[in-house]
């Protein structure tokens, strides 16, 4: 048996702490620690508790020492585009904005006036969303300038994380690409364009891809957590190690990242900044081995989980999606990437209103509800493989379903159907093992990419769903 690594898999939702292994040439998980995770609302404002967020990290490691198996190697990966400002003493400086948070509201005209919107998308291949780096860091510079300037250390969260495992700072290549402030050409930070902004740009450290050493845990971490081991990049985006985890050595087909967020895309070798990507909102974003990840973000089981929290979380996933199944007789759809949903007081109210406003059947019971959901996400998935497969000039057979949504069964068949293609759903921890594969990969137990795929198909389940599958 090989040693344990351990991934550090922190979603806007939840976080859990994988340990994974390789035996007999298959790769084992195994989950160690979870915890719930969510923004505050402080005094009108959507931020994240990074203190506490720490806490579980190392309350995750506490547990790998109490359970006797001490990780040889750690990495931590997160949503993308939030961040931390530190300064001169290292101390984060204000609060830590959650990208939910409505401060950007407006900063995408100010960055407008400095750059056109059509040169931006040509310089960074970045789709546009009212919450990347590049517009929060806007708002910084227009409503907390005093911040702004005291920094000295821009860091994303799991380099942030890192920094207080190690004591080190480095920042990693694929979440650096969400900020919408990375050369997709030099692969490093576009620092004309961030003097452009006006952003600090002593504050941007140089980028480094999944597989480099950050270092070994500071010696009172260690005491802390009962151990020693070294702390490696991954693809530190949760996207990027999901998409690691593809089980297709080749991986040259199309993909959903499926979790909060869905991330529907292909790999490409070189980033597709044409105005047509950009006039269909695609995005280039950085992905292991330089590649690049083609793909558009849609809203994803954001929507069913906000449904499920507002009936007291009474119904689990599965439960929904039988219940979402049952109800044949309501066929409404609305547009899953609307603004009104990306963070509404209450989802199922907000769903309502928009079949109410566009004159369908408004959805009255949860199973009805959560039936317009599954139907309106495989719809929009129906119409992002057109526009790849228009803007590739490729066709594409099937469909990876990689993360948590691989595990609902009902969405994968209407997925199937809206699409025309054969959906084979799995692994759903996809992004632990793309964490863990970049640092089997390091440590030297998987030879490369296209061999770590290969370890992926062989050691987890994989669901198929044929387009005419009921």
């Amino acid at each position: 048996m090989g040693g344990y690594y351990l991934a550090v898999d922190i979603g806007a939702s939840s976080g859990r702490h994988m340990l994974g292994h390789l035996e007999d040439g298959k790769m084992h998980l195994e989950e160690i620690y979870r915890f719930e995770n969510g923004m505050a609302n402080k005094d009108g404002k959507l931020v994240w508790d990074t203190q506490r967020l720490f806490t579980e990290i190392l309350n995750g490691m506490k547990a790998c020492a109490k359970a006797g198996k001490i990780p040889q190697s750690i990495s931590v990966d997160t949503w993308a585009v939030d961040y931390v400002l530190l300064d001169e003493q290292d101390q984060v400086l204000g609060d830590t904005y959650g990208y939910r948070d409505g401060r950007t509201n407006g900063c995408d005209e100010a960055v407008y006036r400095l750059i056109g919107e059509s040169e931006l998308y040509a310089g960074t291949g970045i789709q546009k969303q009212i919450f990347n780096t590049i517009y929060q860091l806007m708002a910084d510079r227009l409503k907390r300038p005093e911040v702004l300037k005291k920094a000295k250390t821009f860091l994303m969260l799991p380099d942030y994380f890192q920094f207080l495992l190690t004591g080190k700072k480095v920042s990693e290549y694929t979440n650096g690409t969400s900020t919408q402030l990375v050369s997709p050409i030099t692969k490093q930070w576009d620092r004309e364009l961030i003097r452009q902004l006006g952003y600090p740009e002593e504050m941007f450290l140089p980028l480094q891809m999944p597989g480099s050493e950050v270092g070994s845990l500071k010696a009172d971490i260690a005491e802390q957590v009962g151990f020693d081991c070294r702390v490696v990049l991954c693809g530190s985006h949760d996207t990027a190690s999901a998409v690691m985890a593809m089980p297709k050595a080749e991986g040259d087909g199309l993909y959903i990242s499926s979790g909060t967020w869905s991330l529907m895309g292909v790999e490409l070798p070189e980033a597709d900044c044409r105005e047509e990507s950009r006039q269909a909102n695609f995005t280039n974003e950085g992905g292991y081995e330089y590649r690049f990840r083609y793909l558009k973000n849609i809203m994803g089981l954001w929507m069913i989980q906000s449904v499920r929290h507002e009936l007291h979380d009474r119904y689990s996933f599965a439960e929904l999606c039988r219940m979402a199944e049952e109800e044949q007789n309501i066929m409404s759809l609305v547009d899953a990437n609307d603004a009104c949903f990306l963070a509404p007081e209450n989802m199922t109210k907000a769903v309502q209103d928009y079949c109410r406003r566009t004159g369908q059947q408004v959805p009255e019971t949860p199973g009805e509800t959560a039936r317009v959901i599954y139907r309106s996400l495989a719809e929009c998935y129906g119409q992002t493989v057109r526009e790849i497969e228009k803007n590739t000039g490729k066709t594409y057979d099937s469909i990876h379903v990689i993360g948590g949504g691989a595990n609902a069964a009902y969405l994968n068949r209407l997925t199937a159907q809206a699409t025309g293609k054969t959906v084979y759903a799995g692994p759903g921890e996809a992004t632990a093992i793309g964490n863990i594969m970049a640092q089997m990969i390091r440590a030297g137990e998987l030879t490369g990419l296209a061999a770590a795929r290969k370890c992926v198909a062989k050691s987890f389940e994989i669901q198929m769903f044929g387009p005419k599958s009921r």
